[in-house]
């Protein structure tokens, strides 16, 4: 099921992202329909940005698509994370992603 955490862009889509870094494990916990955001957590400390490497390259792997069509688009020093991932539709990116 889609919701507000994830809308069309064009020729693509744009993720709203909660993000936990410095976490056990990486992966996607969820969605939080009362913030509008995709809940995911990495193992990567929030420093030097390796936290948002890990968070593009986690997004990469589970929706099939190269690392090259996504992108960061707001909250690189924040939780709050706006990721564009280009030539994808909204089916597409939620079946991927089991929401």
């Amino acid at each position: 099921m889609s919701g507000d955490w994830i809308l069309e862009d064009g020729a693509g889509v744009l993720i709203l992202v909660d993000l936990k870094p410095a976490a056990q494990r990486s992966g996607i916990v969820g969605t939080e329909p009362w913030r509008g955001r995709l809940r995911i957590r990495v193992k990567a400390p929030p420093v030097d940005g390796s936290a948002n490497s890990e968070l593009l390259e986690l997004l990469s792997e589970v929706l099939g698509v190269e690392r090259s069509r996504l992108s960061l688009l707001r909250g690189a020093g924040s939780r709050r994370k706006t990721v564009r991932v280009e030539s994808i539709s909204i089916a597409e990116a939620t079946s991927s992603l089991g929401y």
